[in-house]
């Protein structure tokens, strides 16, 4: 039994009436948790679907996908749910629906939550043998909507993964003194944390399957219409774990000296230039 039950699996439309009681049974341990909010769900929704999600899992990039190859994200790719098969673009759509929108806003207390149409960053997410993401904090603005970004939701699609094969989420304290949870993304597992400018996680082990098999997840972003202009949009913010050899992202640190050292009509000129 799923703690959230898909009730029609051809289309992953999920049980309505039980939603919302669901949401409150676990909004206690999830505003209690440590580092920042957070919450694993084991056997989170049926898994018939998720099985549909492995088997229709793209082979080649759409044209949505990014990729990345760098110090800091090594081997990933994303790709948008526009360009999966009906039942899983109906799948993805129901977790933008009403039902889960209530379920995360009764968990996490955070209310007005918005889904993001537009898979921005999020979708199907594979990292492939040897690929990493280092510990950061998420973009804050959705630019597009204009939007704070306020939740992040993850589905692990791994099957048989253990511990010791790389890719475990860590959760870091606001000082990156700590590691405070290292959770192992197993088929059916959710995690659901609010982000914030020192919501600092990420898989910064390697991947290393035994058979070579790449870390595949669900990535869903949620937003509220509570950005404040007079705040600084950030990108993603990459943060170095104490002795160890992660590389800082210079390339971030010089925009956001030319943003708050140029005035935002010639910032604004140059973000021209560059597309």
């Amino acid at each position: 039994m799923s703690y959230l039950e898909v009730a029609d699996t051809q289309f992953g439309f999920f049980d309505v009436m039980d939603m919302k009681e669901k949401g409150a049974d676990l909004h206690d341990k999830y505003v209690s948790a440590e580092p920042f909010p957070h919450i694993a769900i084991d056997d989170f929704c049926s898994p018939q679907i998720l099985d549909a999600c492995l088997d229709a899992f793209p082979q080649t990039p759409d044209p949505d996908s990014r990729s990345f190859d760098r110090d800091q994200e090594r081997y990933k790719t994303s790709f948008n749910p526009d360009f999966l098969t009906p039942q899983l673009r109906s799948f993805f759509y129901s977790m933008n629906s009403r039902p889960l929108i209530e379920f995360l806003e009764n968990m996490t207390g955070v209310t007005g939550l918005i889904p993001d149409p537009y898979f921005t960053g999020g979708g199907f997410h594979q990292t492939k043998q040897g690929g990493h993401l280092d510990v950061h904090a998420d973009f804050n603005l959705h630019r597009k909507l204009g939007l704070e970004r306020r939740l992040n939701l993850l589905i692990y699609l791994n099957k048989n993964w253990e511990e010791g094969f790389g890719g475990e989420l860590e959760l870091w304290d606001r000082d990156m003194k700590n590691r405070l949870h290292k959770i192992v993304p197993l088929f059916n597992r959710c995690v659901v944390f609010s982000t914030s400018g020192n919501s600092y996680h990420g898989h910064p082990a390697p991947v290393a399957h035994p058979r070579g098999d790449a870390r595949r997840s669900i990535a869903l972003y949620y937003y509220t219409a509570t950005w404040d202009k007079a705040a600084r949009a950030k990108t993603t913010q990459f943060k170095p774990r104490p002795q160890t050899g992660d590389k800082t992202d210079w390339g971030v640190r010089r925009s956001e000296i030319i943003n708050d050292l140029l005035p935002p009509i010639v910032v604004r000129g140059l973000r021209k230039l560059s597309r």
